[in-house]
């Protein structure tokens, strides 16, 4: 009987990881809007970005991948660190899904990241932001490691967000993620 009970209970938790690591577009919980971040070069893949909504580090990733990330609709700040730093405004409707392309861009020392947003209209981007979510399971950023990150850039990450503010969004032209950039639910599958 004991063992029954650790095999149902292994069971139910393989159905469950294998549901939250599978590839593939995942609709938000109701009421939230996702944004998948997808790198869709190999150029410089063996440089990770570090990836950012507001003050809270929620990932990083190299190589072809993606994070896939949750928030409340509206508008939202997120942005992207590597030898530079790159922004994106977003307004965000609930319920609806998001893609936001992760550019490599040749830098001095190492790759820059650049992060455009893309609707359903550009067909060419779409497809390979989408051929590398339904082939691989999103990058997943462990608690602990989000935990860790955010102790270690506790400096970093007001000192980049004040720049932000006071300079470089004054000076440079950052992209924005609209509502209408929104994917139609029938081209998730």
């Amino acid at each position: 009987m004991l063992i029954r009970k650790y095999y149902l209970a292994f069971i139910l938790l393989l159905s469950t990881a294998s549901s939250l690591f599978a590839q593939g577009f995942t609709p938000p919980q109701e009421g939230k809007a996702v944004i998948y971040f997808t790198r869709v070069s190999s150029y410089g893949s063996a440089i990770a970005f570090e990836f950012f909504h507001n003050d809270q580090f929620i990932g990083d990733f190299k190589g072809k991948n993606y994070l896939r990330y949750e928030c409340d609709p509206g508008e939202n700040l997120f942005w992207a660190s590597s030898e530079n730093k790159e922004f994106i405004t977003t307004k965000t409707e609930a319920n609806q899904t998001y893609i936001v392309i992760v550019d490599v861009i040749i830098g001095t020392w190492q790759a820059h990241v650049g992060l455009t947003p893309i609707s359903f209209d550009e067909k060419e981007k779409f497809e390979r932001a989408q051929k590398i979510i339904l082939t691989k399971a999103p990058i997943i950023t462990t608690e602990s490691k989000i935990e860790k990150t955010q102790k270690k850039l506790e400096k970093f990450i007001p000192e980049k967000l004040k720049m932000y503010h006071e300079k470089w969004k004054n000076e440079r032209n950052f992209k924005h993620l609209s509502p209408e950039m929104a994917i139609p639910v029938e081209a998730l599958n």
